[in-house]
């Protein structure tokens, strides 16, 4: 299945993009962080939160949408 991967904030900037699609069998989001930190070794060291069709995940939960996203540690008022 094809899944839209979109980062925001400095994990944009470490991935130097906003949006990719890969290619990925059926698992959950810990395959896909797997790979992510494969091709972005800096990830590492970014705290993050996922996103799954617009609602935070867990690693262990099942790839079910279309979208994902990088979410970097944010505050507001």
């Amino acid at each position: 299945m094809e899944i839209t991967i979109k980062y925001f904030g400095q994990i944009a900037e470490e991935t130097n993009t906003t949006e990719e699609t890969i290619r990925i069998e059926n698992g959950n989001i810990s395959n896909i962080l797997t790979l992510l930190l494969k091709k972005y070794d800096g990830l590492k060291y970014k705290d993050f939160q996922v996103a799954q069709n617009q609602e935070i995940v867990s690693p262990e939960t099942e790839i079910t949408g279309a979208e994902i996203a990088l979410l970097p540690p944010f505050s507001g008022g």
